[in-house]
């Protein structure tokens, strides 16, 4: 009786310390007390002890494999958040003046076509009048190649002078593409006047009629744009001001010299 009862105690000790041991583990990671724990479970009549040991295991495992707990993660999440509502409106920022920006694109290419349009069709007019007076007669125009986009669209230019067919400026004879290319210069300013212009020999293709023409123009310009030219023609020479020319009395010595009609 004494061995059976000295069994019975070592198995009390056993079971007292596997309860506490319960009792430490139900407070440590359930936050429970046994008792409260006990009341809320209701185990059915056939509990599997081994299914549920495996089962409390296989939890164990996954706890353990979060890993440690991060006591800096409320401290982390506030400044993720405070970094990303920066983000956040610095990108509508962007979304905004790239908005802007597409706005006032949209607007300067509005005005840029109304402006090109309007010197467009006053250069032209310009051009087909000047045309038929450096020619004699004749129809001298341009046209849009690509009329719907007119800030990317090329310009053909298309003269008739007197007696001939229509035709691209490009078919025309040197003298011809001179004079038409004068009209067109000439036209554009007309509508923009410029200070000085400067012309370099394009007198050079033009017969005795057309150079006639040619400087009557550019007098009747000259009462609002300086004009320098550059020419070998006697007949331009004579309508000007002031000549100034490059001589050389000795070989390989050039010297600069000028007269002034007044």
């Amino acid at each position: 009786m004494r061995d059976s009862r000295g069994a019975l105690e070592v198995q009390r000790a056993e079971a007292t310390a596997r309860q506490t041991f319960v009792h430490e583990n139900c407070h440590s990671e359930l936050g429970q007390s046994l008792e409260d724990l006990a009341r809320e479970l209701t185990f059915p009549e056939e509990f599997d002890l081994e299914a549920s040991h495996a089962r409390v295991e296989e939890l164990r495992t996954r706890l353990e494999g979060f890993g440690g707990v991060n006591m800096m993660a409320l401290e982390e999440l506030a400044e993720a958040e405070q970094r990303l509502l920066f983000l956040t409106v610095q990108r509508q920022d962007i979304i905004e003046g790239i908005s802007a920006t597409e706005e006032a694109l949209r607007e300067i290419k509005k005005r840029s076509r109304e402006r090109f349009r309007h010197a467009f069709e006053q250069i032209n007019k310009n051009f087909s009048s000047l045309f038929q007076e450096l020619f004699g007669g004749g129809r001298g125009e341009m046209s849009l190649i690509d009329a719907d986009d007119v800030l990317e669209s090329g310009i053909d230019v298309v003269a008739q002078p007197p007696g001939k067919r229509l035709q691209n400026v490009l078919l025309l004879s040197g003298g011809e593409k001179a004079m038409a290319a004068l009209a067109l210069v000439l036209g554009i300013f007309h509508y923009r006047p410029a200070p000085f212009c400067l012309l370099d020999e394009v007198d050079a293709p033009l017969d005795e009629a057309n150079v006639g023409r040619f400087t009557d123009k550019v007098v009747q310009m000259s009462a609002h744009t300086q004009f320098i030219v550059i020419t070998h023609n006697k007949r331009t020479m004579e309508m000007a001001r002031a000549l100034y020319g490059v001589t050389m009395e000795e070989a390989g010595v050039s010297k600069l010299v000028s007269v002034k009609f007044e």
